[in-house]
Parts: structure tokens; sequence; C-alpha cells
């Protein structure tokens, strides 16, 4: 049942996310979905297995120590991977909301008006807030508070790394990614057709 499963999720991917025509394939986005997450918490755990998960199904997913190579530099490679990619995945853990570069990208997801599916991984909504530790500018902080709030009020997943069932949660957080690019595609179908039909009138 498992292996029906993934052939089906494999060959859904492939219909939907394969280049329609030669031009298409020479400028395809690095990657679909782009994992925000903080490495210490998630990188060896939910954010790694989730990743993996993803592309064994076909999709291209974006993690930073997967998709980056020593010499790369942060920015040049994760903001144009944020504004390319077609939907965000968000883990938030107890440590997200020290680290400068998750709040960055999380905003700069947010900014982009992509679609976010937030995972709280053994942190609860109400525990996640923008501290100000004197390093941040005003601006900053209001940037970071505000995509902060966006996420947390975006219905997603929750998961107890201690207690939670691993596959079941792999096999759920998959079937959303796969259903909200389901949903993107069919969008962005609908739009380029009522492009063309108002260009013709």
């Amino acid at each position: 049942m498992q292996q029906r499963c993934s052939s089906s999720a494999k060959n859904l991917c492939r219909k939907i996310l394969q280049p329609r025509t030669s031009i298409q394939a020479t400028t395809r986005p690095p990657c679909d979905i782009f994992i925000n997450h903080r490495g210490i918490d998630t990188k060896r755990t939910i954010a790694g297995l989730l990743h993996d998960h993803l592309f064994r199904v076909g999709l291209r997913p974006f993690l930073d120590s997967r998709n980056m190579k020593p010499g790369d530099k942060l920015f040049e490679k994760i903001n144009p991977a944020i504004r390319n990619c077609k939907l965000g995945v968000a883990i938030f853990s107890p440590n997200y909301c020290d680290s400068y570069f998750c709040l960055h990208e999380l905003a700069l997801i947010m900014e982009s008006k992509k679609r976010v599916i937030p995972i709280f991984c053994d942190v609860k909504p109400s525990e996640l807030q923008v501290m100000d530790y004197g390093t941040r500018s005003t601006k900053q902080l209001q940037r970071f508070t505000w995509a902060l709030e966006e996420a947390k009020y975006t219905v997603g997943h929750t998961f107890n790394t201690l207690t939670g069932d691993w596959s079941a949660f792999l096999n759920s957080a998959t079937d959303a990614v796969i259903k909200n690019l389901v949903e993107l595609e069919a969008e962005n179908s609908s739009k380029k057709s009522t492009y063309i039909v108002q260009g013709r009138q």
C-alpha cells in the first residue's frame, strides 16, 4: 500500500511540475519548496528527513545543507531560492526566533507572497516571539514580528519529536505540500487562461 502511494505521489509530481516546453526546461527555478528552519534544532532531524522525503517523491526542495556548497554566499543562494520557489515550509522550533537568518528568510517568504505551510516542532505558536537583544533595528523587529504573526495564524502541522509518529508525520507533511502545489498549479493555469481570453478580446 505504501509503495502504491509513493508511486502515485511521484506520478502526480511529475505531472504538475514537468516543464511543458524546451524553453521552460531551461528556465525552471532551482527549487519547488523552500524549507525554512533552525539548523541546530532540526537540520539533522525533521528538516533533513522532510527534505529527503520530498526529494524521493520527485519534488525539488531547498535545504541549505543539501543545496549549498562551501564558498557559496548565503544571501546570493537563499534569496533567489525563496523568490523563485512555489511554496515555503517554515519549521518552527524552540531556538528559531534567536536566529536572524531564520526570521529574514521567513520575512522574505511572506513579502514574496508565497504560500506557507508552518510546522510547529516541539514548540507552541504562542511561545514564538521576536526578542529585542539590542542588535536589531526597529525596522527589522517590525518586519520580523509581522512575518512571524502571519505564519503563526496560518493552519499548519504540530509535531513532538519525542512522542510523535515520524512516518505518519512525514507522509502527512508531504501530502500537504503536494496538495498545495496542485492548488497553486491550478490557480496559475486559471490565471493564464483568463489572460489569454482577455488578450483575444
